[in-house]
């Protein structure tokens, strides 16, 4: 099979309603990839989420489906608040918003510089794809503004009480924490009740964000969303 760089046009394009099965992640020798190619259409998407996969790919490769092993989660009752950070939230420092911004949050994810990476996985074709499903309802964003100008933010894809976190960024010290604390409350009171972080951070470590194995998260995520369909 030809791998094509970034989404295959040939695959079939997949609406919201439609939805495709990935390798079993359980079944998987792996501790992260289970499958590549494909697209990034809503219906590609939601079923990765809802599988317990996301897209994470390189400049060259195509579509690369990862469930890592161990998962980083966070329950949202078991964030850990610094007391440095507790002021800057007292203090009002930022203003935070939610859904306000979506395209600046993502193309700036897609700007900031990280260490030990070559580039950035937020390519066009993730670009757009992730701005249709918050058009469509599914991904949300959390920013960060101060005197006006967007200084740190957050986003990620929702499905009923469990939420998906994609990435982050922060052009004033503290500002992406104060973005995900905000958000992490908002999406408790809606009723979520699972927070997915992917891979290991450090950022979200101090957080409360902890790691469990793979199957352990693969059988939560379906317990979580048997109750909603």
């Amino acid at each position: 099979m030809k791998k094509f760089a970034g989404p295959d046009p040939n695959f079939p394009f997949l609406d919201v309603n439609q939805r495709f099965s990935f390798p079993d992640p359980l079944k998987s020798e792996s501790d992260s990839i289970i499958a590549w190619g494909g697209n990034l259409s809503p219906g590609m998407l939601l079923s990765a989420y809802e599988q317990g996969l996301f897209p994470w790919y390189g400049e060259n490769e195509p579509v690369i489906w990862h469930s890592p092993d161990p998962r980083f989660i966070l329950f949202p009752e078991n964030i850990h608040i610094s007391a440095s950070m507790k002021k800057i939230i007292k203090a009002k420092k930022f203003d935070i918003t939610i859904d306000q911004d979506f395209n600046g949050v993502i193309k700036a994810c897609s700007e900031i510089i990280r260490p030990n990476q070559k580039g950035t996985w937020i390519d066009d074709n993730i670009i757009d794809a992730y701005t249709e499903l918050h058009q469509l309802g599914f991904a949300h964003s959390a920013e960060a503004w101060y005197k006006g100008e967007l200084v740190g933010g957050c986003y990620g894809v929702r499905l009923y009480s469990v939420f998906f976190g994609e990435s982050m960024f922060a052009r004033m010290s503290n500002a992406s924490k104060a973005a995900f604390i905000y958000l992490v409350d908002h999406l408790a009171k809606e009723g979520v009740s699972l927070i997915d972080c992917q891979t290991h951070t450090p950022h979200l470590h101090t957080l409360g964000a902890r790691e469990i194995d793979r199957k352990d998260f693969i059988l939560l995520l379906k317990e979580k969303l048997e109750l909603n369909y």
